[in-house]
């Protein structure tokens, strides 16, 4: 990275860290590119320079919330994914509290944002976001698990949009409910698999070959 990139790179972190403290003390439908500019110690050509909106700034702040988030917990996409390749299937599912609770809490700490995100969900594609993250993570998961092809897309959608769902209502109620409730709430919609998928891919394979003989 050169002098300028490095220089471009730096003022996009400092309006996006201005916006977030902004977005701690009002709505995001009142601030303005006005404030940002004066918080961040930058002209407006220099906003315009590096986003066309206030959306824009929007999606990228969230997307330097997550590599924040990742980076805090020491999950960056190499180790976590070495991790999925390495660990028993026990310690595959996802949906414990060792998982939960940081990822609750940090929504907690940040819930402006990831409201505002939320109402602004069509404009900043947030679905596909997730759904790619979700299908980088749990497409290992499921390859562990043998859960047949056809089945996945489905189960994906079920765990992208349902724990979407719970964390949206969370966000919407101020996140008044404890974590440790939230956290049960989920795990109570989503249960750990036991081995079923393994049970009904030996069936399969034993019915395609009797299906086979009969047909010889």
């Amino acid at each position: 990275m050169n002098k300028n990139e490095s220089k471009y790179f730096n003022t996009a972190i400092k309006m996006d860290q201005s916006f977030l403290e902004l977005l701690e003390k009002k709505d995001f439908a009142y601030i303005t590119v006005k404030e940002i500019c004066h918080e961040a110690d930058v002209n407006r050509s220099t906003f315009y320079l590096h986003y066309e909106t206030l959306d824009d700034l929007l999606k990228e702040s969230v997307e330097y919330m997550n590599r924040h988030f990742l980076e805090h917990m020491g999950q960056d996409s190499r180790n976590f994914m070495n991790k999925i390749n390495d660990c028993s299937k026990d310690e595959l599912y996802l949906i414990t509290p060792k998982y939960l609770k940081p990822y609750l809490s940090y929504i907690k700490r940040n819930k402006r944002l990831f409201l505002t995100a939320i109402k602004k969900a069509k404009v900043l594609q947030l679905n596909q976001s997730y759904s790619q993250l979700f299908q980088h993570v749990l497409m290992p998961i499921l390859d562990c698990y043998q859960v047949p092809q056809e089945e996945r897309k489905y189960i994906m959608s079920f765990y992208i949009q349902g724990i979407i769902a719970i964390i949206t209502q969370w966000l919407k109620d101020d996140c008044k409910e404890e974590i440790e409730f939230v956290m049960q709430v989920i795990q109570r919609c989503i249960k750990q698999p036991k081995g079923n998928y393994e049970s009904r891919n030996l069936f399969r394979k034993r019915k395609s070959k009797n299906t086979r003989i009969t047909s010889s």
